[in-house]
């Protein structure tokens, strides 16, 4: 298997700039996922790493070796198509073959790898058949044992469950994560779909219009969104973001907008324009009016209640605050009507602050020099945005 070293890749077609100076160091063995929305640039980037298309600047390696230049039959690296790209007049079998035999490899050789893929994938059956007599996921799990079959250094997915109907993705979601544990191979696979990525990378590169908006483990990303970007791609539903004004007082740092009263910390702070960001099943809801509803820190969200989605197992109450939506992920114990006041709740360990003007993630950083909590400062994350 193999590690992968992207350093300031861009490619630009014409005046349009896909990928914008892009560089990742993906471990051996590791799961990226390249996520993020159509036109980010992230398929254009798997076809640089595969070979099929050459960056307008940067480089690639692979374990050390500059594969810039390399035509993409000389890279040892295997992609699976979202089309899946099977040929239809072969037999799985010899679909899984084909790449075997154009290397010229023994016969016998050809059989035991195929035989091993096949079994890798549970389609060890289906080898006598054509892909038109497969299912959808069938056909996917073929694609898939035929980049196994050629022990690659590393397998290189572009949206490989996305013509799958939603319980057939699910399944095969825990299959993929299971083969990757399994063979312990290093994977980059592309996908707009969060729940994939939350659900199958060690770390995930979320893109945005051809740059990397954040990189981190799905937890980063969901735990501390690097940006009003992050913060409303991932999660599902989506966080709840507010445009806010931060300020102090009666020495304490607070937050404010129509609808919305936030004490964070105590403290002091330059007044300023942000984004306040509190995830759906971080509320608590209380009937207005409700004294337990205001927390002495965090944030209460004083609206009425819009619309109520019965989930099953959960409801989602939408509220209007001021004239912002808010969504609250819920329990079924209280039956919520449309026109009721309401509170809604979160302790500070759930706010989440961005700045509005850079739209980057802003947190709490008491200076180590300082003698009291009063002589703490609010400062930016690692994206240097001042204060």
């Amino acid at each position: 298997m193999a590690r992968l070293v992207l350093d300031q890749i861009t490619r630009e077609f014409g005046d349009f700039v896909a990928t914008d100076r892009i560089s990742l160091d993906i471990e051996d063995g590791e799961f990226l996922v390249l996520l993020g929305p159509s036109g980010c640039g992230k398929t254009t980037l798997l076809r640089m790493i595969a070979g099929l298309l050459e960056p307008t600047s940067g480089s690639i390696r692979i374990d050390g070796e500059d594969i810039t230049a390399l035509p993409a039959r000389k890279r040892d690296l295997a992609m699976v198509f979202q089309s899946y790209a099977l040929y239809p007049h072969l037999s799985v079998a010899k679909n899984l073959a084909f790449p075997l035999r154009v290397r010229g490899m023994p016969r016998t050789e050809i059989a035991e790898r195929v035989r091993a893929a096949a079994e890798a994938v549970e389609i060890h059956h289906l080898l006598d058949r054509k892909p038109k007599e497969l299912s959808g996921g069938q056909r996917q799990r073929v694609a898939v044992a035929r980049a196994l079959v050629r022990e690659p250094k590393a397998f290189l997915m572009d949206e490989p469950l996305s013509n799958l109907d939603a319980k057939l993705r699910t399944a095969t979601r825990r299959e993929l994560a299971a083969l990757h544990r399994k063979l312990g191979a290093t994977f980059v696979y592309v996908t707009h779909d969060q729940i994939e990525a939350m659900t199958m990378a060690t770390r995930i590169a979320l893109l945005n219009r051809g740059r990397i908006e954040q990189y981190g483990t799905p937890e980063d990303l969901y735990d501390a969104p690097g940006s009003v970007f992050a913060a409303g791609f991932i999660g599902s539903p989506a966080m709840n973001l507010l445009d806010a004004t931060l300020t102090t007082t009666d020495g304490k740092i607070s937050v404010f907008a129509p609808g919305v009263e936030a004490v964070l910390w105590e403290g002091a702070t330059p007044e300023r324009d942000v984004v306040l960001g509190v995830r759906p099943e971080h509320l608590a809801v209380y009937a207005g009016g409700a004294p337990e509803a205001v927390p002495t820190a965090g944030v209460a969200l004083r609206g009425t209640v819009d619309l109520v989605e019965n989930l099953g197992r959960e409801q989602l109450v939408h509220c209007i605050v001021g004239e912002e939506r808010v969504t609250v992920s819920c329990g079924r114990e209280e039956d919520w009507r449309p026109d009721q006041l309401v509170v809604l709740a979160a302790p500070v360990s759930h706010v989440h602050l961005f700045d509005r003007g850079s739209g980057r993630r802003l947190e709490w950083r008491p200076d180590p020099a300082a003698q009291s909590v009063a002589d703490a400062a609010l400062a930016a994350d690692a994206a240097q945005v001042g204060l």
